[in-house]
């Protein structure tokens, strides 16, 4: 048996620009943080039976890779090359469709295990490229690189990429008293809004792609808010990062009508007037979770936002990435 970890991901600056309509055009930059919420993958070999067993929101019991409805394990079974005779168990502590990177902290765990169990490691790098692969290149989903690359790395990192998709990781540099104060005013809310992704990035690559003059106004404004945190940060200008989240909202809200609504403008507005300095949807937007920085004292807001039906998912920072935990193969 093999148990894989990975985390799931928070994008604080530069989300989208990661996107090939856009990054193969001006080069991207997306700065994130992996947290201690994860992804876990169980992967057991089943000697006297050649069927493939898959069990996730469904249960699978199958006699071949084609006759495979979760397109992920398919596509991974096949990349490794991994036929029969396998059970594969996933276990998620965030629920899909909230902008936390989900499918590629799948993925990526389950290449993780595939290798292991076929004894052939793969680096982070590899991790994160094959995931990619797989989600973008096989499966045509509408993704850029920073959910694979984050989740694979962990930590907080910056990823540079390219006009030819090569990305070049490098991690955020912080003191201990920046992190802990970066730590300790970041909150983050489930609006328990579940939403789909891919019509949002689809608008947003549509209009990258087509030369959308405001679309990609906005993108470079994002690309540069995104830089400009990196650069508060490593500064240890902690609260100019607060107020960079709130010009990295304003400018994704102007992409596109799906990334806001009525309710999350007002549940923004609210946590605005009780001290939050910037914040943004995480993901692609439309719902999921919120991401807040507050200063000051926290406790009016949480109380308030729990009033509106929002819910806290305290976390912390996660510097490990994809892990294998347990290895009895």
């Amino acid at each position: 048996m093999i148990i894989t970890r990975t985390p799931f991901r928070v994008p604080l600056g530069g989300g989208g620009t990661d996107l090939p309509a856009y990054s193969s055009r001006h080069g991207g930059f997306v700065l994130g943080a992996a947290i201690d919420k994860y992804m876990y993958i169980t992967l057991s070999r089943r000697p006297i039976d050649d069927r493939l067993w898959i069990s996730y929101s469904k249960v699978e019991v199958v006699d071949a890779i084609g006759q495979i409805h979760h397109e992920l394990v398919r596509e991974a079974l096949q990349l490794v090359g991994i036929a029969r005779g396998i059970e594969i168990h996933s276990i998620s502590e965030v629920v899909g469709g909230t902008g936390m990177g989900s499918s590629a902290c799948f993925t990526v765990g389950l290449l993780n295990a595939l290798h292991a169990l076929s004894r052939k490691p793969a680096t982070v790098k590899d991790l994160a490229e094959e995931a990619y692969h797989i989600e973008v290149e096989r499966l045509g989903h509408p993704s850029g690189k920073q959910d694979q690359y984050l989740v694979a790395h962990g930590g907080l990192t910056c990823l540079h990429i390219d006009v030819n998709g090569q990305v070049r990781v490098e991690p955020l540099l912080l003191s201990t008293q920046t992190l802990e104060a970066l730590q300790e005013r970041l909150l983050m809310f489930y609006t328990g809004i579940e939403r789909a992704s891919a019509q949002i990035l689809s608008d947003q690559s549509a209009g990258a792609s087509r030369g959308d003059g405001e679309v990609v106004e906005q993108m470079h404004e994002i690309k540069r808010i995104g830089l400009a945190s990196k650069e508060a940060l490593e500064r240890g200008e902690v609260d100019r990062f607060g107020a960079l989240l709130d010009e990295h909202w304003q400018a994704k809200r102007r992409i596109s009508a799906r990334m806001s609504n009525g309710w999350i403008d007002e549940c923004y507005t609210e946590a605005r007037r009780l001290g939050v300095t910037g914040g943004k949807i995480i993901g692609a937007g439309g719902g999921g979770f919120f991401l807040f920085y507050c200063p000051g004292d926290k406790q009016p807001l949480r109380e308030r936002l729990t009033q509106m039906g929002l819910r806290e998912m305290p976390f912390r920072f996660d510097f490990s990435g994809t892990q294998v935990v347990a290895n009895f193969s």
